[in-house]
């Protein structure tokens, strides 16, 4: 069981929202994500450790996260067919950029290989689509 950065309280590894704050329970900083207990405001350079256990304090992605790497290498490779999207749950849009290829004769493909390169370089898409941040 790991702890809500936002309110401390114990949430199962695999939760999306803290169902005590309403919260992603990886993305907060008031708490520590190992033992739950309040952290001191982060310092401006790196990170700091919770003084209670000794974890580093970092923006952890959930244990399920997706794959950052994965989900550029299919945008750059298979982007035309969505796959990316697919991969990260965003099955509308995917379904969307298979239309787009098939109706511009494969010219839309660009969109899904732009994409990759985008999600690769941290400008692009950021997190999946239940909102969980990908993970290195």
């Amino acid at each position: 069981m790991a702890h809500c950065r936002y309110c401390g309280n114990q949430v199962p590894d695999q939760a999306v929202v803290c169902v005590t704050c309403g919260c992603n329970p990886w993305a907060g900083s008031k708490f520590c994500q190992n033992c739950g207990a309040p952290t001191p405001a982060p310092p401006i350079y790196g990170a700091d450790f919770c003084t209670k256990c000794g974890v580093l304090l970092t923006k952890v992605p959930p244990p399920n996260a997706k794959s950052k790497l994965v989900a550029g290498l299919l945008g750059i490779f298979v982007g035309w067919a969505g796959v990316h999207r697919f991969y990260l749950g965003y099955t509308g849009i995917g379904v969307i950029q298979i239309i787009a290829t098939l109706c511009s004769f494969g010219l839309a493909g660009l969109w899904g290989f732009i994409e990759g390169i985008l999600i690769l370089c941290d400008t692009g898409i950021t997190t999946d689509a239940q909102g969980r941040p990908l993970k290195e």
